[in-house]
């Protein structure tokens, strides 16, 4: 059984630069792609930022330049810094993983519970 659980979340000042952790952890063969997704109030849930198992990484436009993915393969843990953290960055957070189990080696996503991040001063 392959669980994710995230921490770093809580309340940040607006400018703040707090960092998210997940690990995936149980009878995991492989994880392809790592990342980030939110869901701020009355909105969908968007991707945030992914990295892949090349170490390549892509984010969404309005946190280019700002936040920073990371990961480190052998310990199936992505990483998230969110430097000049903004109000609307508000939202819970949420770590997936594209990963295959030792079960049967099937791809699948999976995610983890979320984290709330709240930008106020």
């Amino acid at each position: 059984q392959v669980q994710l659980v995230e921490s770093g979340g809580g309340l940040v000042q607006p400018g703040g630069s707090p960092r998210l952790s997940c690990v995936a952890s149980g009878s995991i063969w492989s994880v392809e792609i790592m990342g980030w997704y939110r869901q701020a109030p009355g909105k969908q849930r968007e991707l945030v930022a992914y990295i892949d198992s090349g170490d390549g990484t892509d984010y969404t436009d309005s946190v280019k330049g700002r936040f920073t993915i990371s990961r480190e393969n052998g310990k199936n843990t992505v990483y998230l810094r969110m430097n000049n953290l903004k109000p609307e960055g508000t939202a819970v957070y949420y770590c997936n993983a594209r990963l295959a189990p030792y079960s049967d080696y099937r791809v699948y996503d999976d995610w983890g519970q979320g984290t709330q991040v709240t930008v106020s001063s």
